[in-house]
C-alpha cells in the first residue's frame, strides 16, 4: 500500500475508526492506540482492501482490537463524552447519553447501525456475530434505550 493511498483512507475513515473505538471503549487514549495500532498494521502489511468495503474492514480490525482489550486488559475508566464528540443539543445528548450507558455488547451494534450506517448483516460480519444476534442485540438495545428515553420524555 502507498502512502498516498493510507494517507487518504487515514484522512476518510481515521474519525469513523476512532468514534466506534470510543464509542466501546468509552476511553480516548485507548482509542487512539486503536486506531493508530490498524492504521500501522495497514501499513506495515501487504493488506490490499477491497474497494467500496474499506470502511468495514478497518471497523471490524477496531472490533477485534477493542475485543482484545477488554480482554488482557480489562475495564477502563470513562472519559467524559465531550472530548468526543459535539452534541449541538438536549435531546441529541440524551439520546447519547443514553447509548454510551449500553453494555459494550449492545452499544457496538447501536452505534454501527445508527451512528455509521451499516445493516445488521454487514454487522453481523464486523463484529464476528450470527445475523440473529445482532437482531437480538439490537431489539434488546433499543428496549432499554426506549426505558430510559422514555422516562425523559423523548420519544424514539
Amino acid at each position: 500500500m502507498t502512502t498516498e493511498e493510507l494517507t487518504r483512507l487515514f484522512q476518510q475513515y481515521g474519525n469513523d475508526v476512532y468514534r466506534f473505538a470510543y464509542s466501546i471503549t468509552r476511553h480516548t487514549a485507548d482509542a487512539e492506540d486503536i486506531c493508530q495500532t490498524i492504521f500501522c498494521r495497514l501499513a506495515k502489511g501487504n493488506i490490499v482492501l477491497e474497494p467500496g468495503r474499506e470502511k468495514a474492514w478497518l471497523l471490524q480490525c477496531a472490533a477485534n482490537a477493542c475485543r482484545d482489550r477488554f480482554r488482557f486488559l480489562g475495564r477502563w475508566k470513562t472519559a467524559p463524552l465531550e472530548e468526543a464528540v459535539h452534541i449541538p443539543d438536549d435531546t441529541q445528548r440524551a439520546v447519547l447519553d443514553a447509548v454510551m450507558a449500553l453494555p459494550a455488547k449492545y452499544r457496538a451494534p447501536v452505534h454501527l447501525h445508527y451512528y455509521e450506517g451499516y445493516s445488521q448483516k454487514k454487522i453481523a460480519r464486523i463484529l464476528s456475530l450470527s445475523l440473529t444476534t445482532v437482531q437480538t442485540r439490537m431489539q434488546r438495545a433499543r428496549n432499554l434505550l426506549r426505558k430510559e428515553l422514555c422516562n425523559d420524555e423523548i420519544n424514539l
